[in-house]
């Protein structure tokens, strides 16, 4: 992601930013279209994930569909092109006038979370003379074996509908003509790396789409959601996530029927990886214990780490590529590594907020002020998180080409 070309072209640049490598972008994207194209498999972009608009724009390029969280992610989808056969609305929380919104745009479908919101759409609908696709989501009680806080499908978190509500389902969408069932919807959380997660999915799917053709439904498209994770160790070793082994999980334990199609909801697998938030050191302070680097970026730009205790990769730009330049001048065909003994720093931010640290006890070259920093794979949930909180100006975005 970096060279030395890059790194002097940053410090002509304000700081903080977030970087976005446009190349490893399309790299991924053309990655994943590839790998569920063999299978005939639909993806929809979750648009939570980072919608800066020109990764939209190489998003939406590549005939992806979207998945939007909210009535103004609908709107961007279609101003940014989106097909608004393949864009979905889902959420627990779906105002009427989003829902309204999303009816005059002739979206492909709702992801329905509760009985409630059933009548709420179909009266809406009905008022409109209109019929709006839904699909049940379905809480199917399995564990992600992921953060606590990024956890959906376990019967106590508030997304989806539970088993044991389905007769309810059932009923209220047979007395609901204004609604068109068309499938069902499961998203067990996210930053998922254990595939034989999916494979537990995919069975709880089969049994699901066999209770409602029971009762009289025909189920045209399963949604598996998404969740599938990157690698915050080794971005650079595994910069794009194996799609392949992901999707092929799905076409080894999921009972597709002729005529069915299968639909995915990936954000961070497609956009993590090709972004970092790039700043400064601002002071060094040096303790009896403790050795403290301040950046010019805080939790305004990334809150990850202190909202999820989050690991990202923690790099010193500056002190890195003067030990590349180094060793290129002194003939080695290939950089060696640094044997210079590294320092340990709480790297934190200027918030006025104890918890503004992005990582503790980081190994790093010894680190002066001015010294360009990395963060890495901040791609999904970065800059889409990026708070006006201390009266911060907002980040802003640079990008490769």
């Amino acid at each position: 992601m970096f060279n030395i070309n890059t790194i002097d072209r940053f410090q002509q640049l304000e700081t903080p930013f977030y970087y976005y490598d446009m190349g490893l972008l399309r790299q991924t994207l053309e990655a994943c279209q590839s790998a569920s194209a063999q299978y005939g498999f639909h993806v929809h972009y979750a648009m939570k994930a980072n919608f800066n608009p020109k990764v939209l724009e190489a998003i939406q390029s590549y005939g992806f569909g979207a998945d939007c969280v909210s009535g103004n992610e609908v709107k961007a989808a279609i101003n940014h092109k989106f097909d608004r056969s393949k864009v979905v609305f889902a959420g627990v929380g779906k105002s009427d006038k989003e829902i309204n919104a999303a009816l005059d745009a002739d979206i492909f479908c709702f992801n329905v979370e509760s009985v409630q919101e059933l009548i709420i759409i179909n009266d809406l609908a009905k008022a409109k003379n209109k019929k709006a696709n839904i699909a049940i989501r379905i809480n199917p009680n399995v564990d992600a074996h992921t953060h606590h806080y990024i956890t959906t499908g376990l019967e106590e978190n508030k997304f989806g509908i539970n088993i044991w509500q389905l007769n309810d389902v059932a009923e209220t969408l047979r007395k609901c003509p204004s609604l068109q069932f068309v499938g069902i919807h499961f998203h067990i959380g996210s930053q998922i790396t254990d595939l034989e997660v999916y494979r537990s999915l995919c069975i709880r799917i089969n049994e699901m789409q066999d209770w409602f053709e029971d009762h009289g439904f025909q189920v045209k498209v399963l949604n598996t959601g998404g969740g599938l994770g990157v690698d915050y160790h080794h971005p650079d070793t595994n910069n794009i996530p194996d799609f392949e082994g992901y999707f092929k999980v799905f076409k080894d334990f999921l009972n597709v029927k002729p005529g069915q199609e299968v639909h995915f909801e990936l954000g961070r697998a497609l956009v993590a990886q090709c972004s970092a938030l790039i700043s400064r050191v601002l002071y060094v302070k040096n303790g009896l214990k403790k050795h403290f680097l301040v950046l010019d970026a805080g939790m305004t730009e990334l809150i990850r780490p202190m909202l999820y205790q989050a690991y990202q990769k923690i790099e010193n730009l500056s002190q890195n590529s003067k030990f590349e330049i180094q060793n290129t001048e002194e003939g080695s065909e290939k950089p060696p590594l640094i044997t210079h003994s590294p320092l340990k720093y709480d790297v934190v931010g200027p918030i006025c907020e104890s918890t503004d640290c992005f990582q503790k006890d980081v190994e790093l070259p010894e680190s002066f002020r001015g010294d360009l920093f990395a963060i890495r794979t901040a791609g999904a949930y970065g800059e889409v998180m990026a708070s006006g909180y201390n009266l911060r100006d907002r980040v802003q975005s640079v990008y490769s080409e």
